[in-house]
């Protein structure tokens, strides 16, 4: 039966024990010791996500690894990292002698090209439609 008061938990029980002998000052510098450290925690993850938005906004390269610890040392070489080779393109590229063959380019037709009787008439080896028309 619950007199309507909340029961401290195990944690604050055990915390209040070993703070409990120490002077007043002592504890009140240890308390507040310990909200400057959860305070400068989210400080520093707010600047974080802050960072990365601004990097991925800006276009910059993001490193998700290396935000985790799990980066490589090759991530962190800046301007010194070899550079990115060009993409070589889809595997169809690497085909080789099994590639379809390309098509000759079709000669795109002009405005001249539908004048018909009304085209003026060309001599000999003016243009292209020179030997349609002779």
């Amino acid at each position: 039966m619950s007199a309507g008061l909340p029961q401290a938990s195990v944690k604050s029980q055990i915390f209040e024990s070993l703070l409990g002998f120490l002077p007043d000052w002592v504890q009140i510098t240890v308390l507040a010791l310990i909200v400057l450290a959860v305070v400068a925690s989210w400080v520093v993850k707010i600047k974080r996500k802050i960072a990365y938005r601004r990097a991925v906004r800006n276009g910059q390269p993001v490193h998700a690894a290396a935000q985790h610890g799990q980066g490589r040392g090759a991530d962190y070489l800046g301007e010194y990292a070899p550079r990115q080779a060009q993409q070589h393109g889809s595997g169809a590229d690497h085909l080789g002698a099994y590639a379809p063959q390309q098509a000759q380019p079709v000669r795109q037709p002009s405005g001249g090209d539908f004048l018909g009787a009304y085209a003026p008439r060309q001599r000999q080896g003016d243009g292209p439609s020179a030997n349609a028309s002779a």
